[in-house]
């Protein structure tokens, strides 16, 4: 991993030219009092002043609703018209938390597990992620609860720390970092040796992964789930704003004539997730869903995929039109003694 120096002067040249190199740059704006990802078009201003999005990235490798394919009957008979992966643009995603990068590692595994999507992974092979040290935290953040760092460099390309003078450190840690970097090379400076950890926001750590995965193994008929759920609304909005969940419907819109398969974001949250067609709904309450969530987390991606499916971003926390606080809820879990 090499390390170098981002002068501030030079991160609007090093914006432009990304864009000049027929790169996609897609980094947080802020529109009021919200910051959220877009596409960088001219003029606009990249946010810095901020602790965390509103929403997460992985709307840019997954997004809200995407075509798997569309269909026409012609003459000759049907046509089948699929996407064509070569023409998904070259995407840098800027100013990602590092918290976030691991969101997509995950995503990665999700999407790779028996079959490999081949929508997802192009995307993911065509994105360089440039992301941003968190130096400032609230009390929604727990990433070194479950195994992050404020400024860990897990799933980046390049991770940039926002330094005190206003310039930044530059860790330079793939290939695809290294590329961006020469593209522009007299923009980067030489490290000053630089203490990073001096910088980077203090997140406490309030338990332990391995006591949450021993009490979760003990509490699946616990009320406990029935005192947590009674402010959920089954909204989804927590499971949107994840840069885990990915949980999706297939839906069907057309006709004999012509039509189109579309993959949308669903949740196990709402009430119909898992309703068969007989009727029978075998997560009928909203305690057993909001159950089904927790251990999906927490006990069995640890278990299935080895990895955890939180990353104590806080955005499900910030976003719950209930206050409902998941990481007051998980140290409940964890001093549970049923």
């Amino acid at each position: 991993m090499e390390r170098k120096l981002l002068k501030n002067t030079s991160l609007d040249e090093f914006i432009k030219m990304l864009r000049e190199k027929d790169r996609c740059v897609i980094a947080p704006v802020r529109k009021n009092d919200r910051v959220d990802f877009e596409v960088i078009t001219e003029g606009q201003t990249i946010a810095q002043d901020y602790v965390q999005t509103v929403q997460s990235p992985k709307h840019v490798l997954f997004p809200r609703v995407e075509e798997l394919f569309h269909y026409e009957q012609t003459e000759d008979g049907v046509t089948l018209h699929e996407n064509d992966l070569a023409q998904l643009p070259e995407i840098v995603l800027f100013g990602v938390r590092p918290c976030d990068t691991i969101g997509l590692k995950a995503l990665l595994s999700f999407f790779s597990i028996d079959y490999t999507d081949a929508l997802f992974n192009k995307r993911k092979e065509k994105t360089t992620i440039i992301a941003l040290s968190c130096t400032t935290a609230d009390e929604y953040c727990f990433c070194t609860s479950v195994g992050g760092d404020p400024g860990g460099i897990s799933g980046s390309d390049i991770l940039l720390t926002h330094l005190p003078d206003g310039d930044y450190l530059a860790e330079i840690i793939t290939e695809k970092g290294q590329t961006i970097v020469d593209l522009a090379p007299d923009l980067f400076e030489p490290d000053q040796k630089i203490k990073k950890e001096e910088i980077l926001a203090k997140v406490p750590k309030h338990f332990s992964g391995i006591q949450l995965a021993q009490r979760l193994a003990v509490l699946f008929d616990s009320d406990l789930w029935v005192q947590q759920s009674l402010r959920c609304l089954g909204c989804g909005a927590c499971a949107f704003v994840c840069p885990v969940c990915a949980c999706f419907d297939i839906q069907d819109e057309g006709n004999q004539n012509r039509g189109q398969r579309l993959r949308c974001w669903d949740s196990c949250g709402f009430s119909l997730f898992t309703l068969h067609t007989s009727g029978h709904n075998p997560r009928e309450v909203q305690s057993q869903r909001w159950r089904q969530r927790i251990m999906h987390k927490f006990s069995y991606m640890p278990e299935n995929q080895h990895l955890l499916g939180c990353v104590g971003c806080g955005r499900c926390a910030r976003i719950c039109p209930a206050d409902m606080n998941i990481l007051e809820h998980l140290k409940a879990i964890v001093e549970e003694r049923q």
